[in-house]
């Protein structure tokens, strides 16, 4: 099977702006992949959409994502700084929809 490759880009933490290409992998989401990029990402709950310690904005190229499931909006809605444009990195998973994406890394909540 052949895989697409993907082109992000990523805003860090510190402000810093840097356009990752990526192998399309169904079975891995965005978290872990920047986490494979070096990103600082803690993931207390491991991907479970629990934590929210993976929020990020999609400051470009929301209309193209699957829409948030209700575990996602949940842990979303304990978030002080939640936008409409946020999204849980874990929950999503590293495919097509992801390509020309522009997305900011947010402070963690605590």
């Amino acid at each position: 099977m052949l895989f697409k490759m993907i082109q992000l880009t990523v805003i860090d933490r510190e402000g810093h702006e840097k356009e990752l290409e990526v192998a399309e992998a169904e079975n891995e989401n965005l978290m872990e992949t920047l986490k494979g990029f070096d990103y600082d990402m803690r993931a207390t709950c491991g991907g479970l959409a629990l934590c929210a310690d993976c929020h990020c904005l999609i400051l470009k190229g929301q209309d193209q994502l699957s829409d948030p499931q209700d575990e996602e909006l949940m842990t979303l809605e304990t978030r002080p700084d939640a936008q409409n444009n946020s999204r849980l990195a874990c929950q999503l998973k590293m495919n097509y929809k992801l390509d020309g994406v522009l997305l900011q890394l947010t402070n963690y909540a605590n």
